[in-house]
């Protein structure tokens, strides 16, 4: 296994690593706390935290793996390299760890909490079951030979098609309802802020060890946080340019906003008073 060559670019990757957990990691607390005083999920997607929680999962499974398995690890330097290091680091491990336990807490409060006449869409319970049964498939495939760095690199790809898709139902649902309220911006800020350190902390690594294999050997780490940019900039353009407006109000259990009922108490035949006859 490679050794760093320079003590600087050691501490760079280790602080920008631990800046791009911290970051990531309070990421799932605005939502979580906005639900709490709110008491309602509504205008938070819950194919968003399905499909996040898979992601997440699948993520945990492969870095865990990677960094805690030394059959695993010299499986990888047998494809890759003795020279190469191992492309997990412990910041990583600690947000995936974390990542999974925020989410389930937030669809613990997706069932607790007013949520109006939102639900899970069928298209996301099919993208769930076929997940775990294509995971379960490799795993007996990965058993008769001992291929378990396919087999984590086949969560790593699950983690990152996850990435993929799982922001498109929230960014389409804030477009059908011209809003961005009850979506929090605090988690898109930080995961924002996330995601360019752990790709700086990539670049910091493979400029230290002179190669770029840090970068297609963990290509799921690479692709998260390329993802994750695209998904943060559109969802701070919806929230501070597209929709900034609605920001401001507040939203019903049913998911109606304060103008939308404004407007219809106006049109309500209870709210239009006569015109009485001035008496002379």
């Amino acid at each position: 296994m490679a050794s760093w060559n320079s003590t600087p670019m050691e501490v760079t990757y280790e602080v920008l690593g631990w800046i791009a957990f911290v970051s990531w990691s309070i990421s799932f607390y605005p939502q979580v706390i906005l639900n709490f005083r709110r008491k309602s999920v509504v205008g938070l997607n819950f194919d968003f935290v399905v499909l996040n929680l898979i992601k997440h999962s699948s993520y945990l499974i492969y870095n865990a793996t990677l960094y805690f398995s030394s059959a695993v690890q010299k499986q990888y330097f047998h494809k890759y390299g003795s020279k190469q290091m191992i492309p997990v680091a412990a910041n990583d491990v600690a947000f995936s760890s974390h990542a999974v336990l925020l989410t389930a807490l937030t669809l613990i409060q997706i069932a607790i909490y007013e949520r109006g006449n939102q639900k899970v869409t069928k298209i996301s319970i099919g993208i769930v079951v076929a997940v775990w049964l294509s995971a379960a498939v490799c795993f007996f495939i990965a058993l008769s030979n001992h291929s378990w760095l396919w087999l984590i690199s086949v969560f790593n790809l699950i983690q990152v098609c996850m990435t993929a898709i799982k922001y498109i139902p929230q960014a389409i649902m804030n477009f059908m309802r011209k809003s961005t309220d009850g979506f929090s911006i605090g988690n898109i800020l930080l995961d924002f802020t996330g995601g360019l350190t752990n790709y700086a902390q990539m670049a910091v690594q493979s400029i230290d060890q002179h190669s770029w294999v840090n970068f297609y050997g963990n290509i799921g780490k690479t692709l998260l946080s390329l993802i994750s940019i695209f998904f943060d900039l559109l969802f701070m353009c919806q929230h501070f340019l597209l929709y900034p407006a609605k920001k401001a109000q507040q939203i019903a259990p049913n998911g109606s906003t304060s103008e939308e009922r404004t407007g219809a108490m106006d049109k309500s035949p209870e709210h239009h008073h006569p015109v009485q006859p001035e008496v002379v």
